[in-house]
């Protein structure tokens, strides 16, 4: 059986923290993934004490989404977190709607930037790569896609595939796995509601419970060197619900 993580990111809206990871722990869940906001602003003390809350729960935090400032601007301090936390691989998650290149041109040299970026991580010894959205997958003048491009301008970049967001950028998720598979050491796992449903979150669904073929997608996933799978829902209104029912549906794939 394969180990599901869960996505912090997910229970930023039902904090404090010490109450959400016994709940993980409960669940049957042994890891979670970290996000920039939790431990940016965290001094060592701070970084320690998760650690330490994470241990008393029996979780692991092998994955953490960094901002690329952060990256960029403190790769020490990044590297010093991730020591601390245990973290094994380390993604950047996002470009802001006016950061983002217009042309192919531009986001090859993005891809140059995030190859430039994880050349610490990667020292250390340590995955580095991209998380994907949606706009990723809009097709450029020249017929091709960021993300095609971003991959060509970091050749050592790893991909965190976000399937719904690929879902959700028109794009064929088989298709892509098929392409670019080896590079996916980790794929976020989330769902997609019917059209219409679950406006109040955004349109999205817990594992199993939405339009996202997840059984045919991790039999595709099986093929690659696929390290960690994810739980995420970006905008969840009841998170016993989800963290009980995402991991059910996952078991049964």
């Amino acid at each position: 059986m394969t180990r599901l993580g869960f996505q912090l990111y997910s229970a930023r809206n039902f904090q404090p923290f010490s109450e959400v990871f016994p709940k993980l722990s409960a669940a049957g869940y042994k890891e979670v993934e970290g996000y920039g906001a939790m431990y940016a602003s965290l001094d060592d003390t701070g970084v320690a004490a998760l650690r330490a809350d994470l241990d008393r729960n029996g979780l692991a935090m092998p994955t953490a989404h960094f901002g690329l400032d952060m990256l960029e601007d403190d790769p020490k301090r990044v590297l010093k977190i991730a020591e601390t936390l245990g973290i094994e691989a380390i993604y950047c998650p996002y470009l802001m709607p006016d950061k983002r290149p217009t042309d192919a041109r531009g986001w090859f040299a993005f891809g140059q930037r995030l190859q430039e970026a994880g050349k610490p991580v990667r020292d250390a010894g340590l995955v580095f790569g991209w998380h994907n959205h949606d706009f990723e997958f809009v097709t450029l003048d020249d017929g091709s896609t960021p993300q095609e491009q971003i991959f060509a301008g970091g050749p050592d970049l790893s991909w965190e595939a976000d399937i719904a967001w690929v879902i959700r950028g028109g794009a064929d998720p088989l298709a892509w796995i098929e392409s670019y598979g080896k590079r996916i050491s980790a794929v976020h796992v989330k769902d997609i509601a019917p059209a219409g449903q679950n406006a109040d979150e955004d349109g999205w669904a817990d594992v199993g419970h939405g339009t996202v073929d997840w059984k045919g997608i991790v039999g595709a996933l099986k093929a690659y060197p696929v390290r960690h799978y994810i739980v995420e829902h970006d905008n969840p209104n009841d998170l016993d619900r989800l963290i009980a029912r995402s991991i059910a549906s996952f078991n049964s794939y």
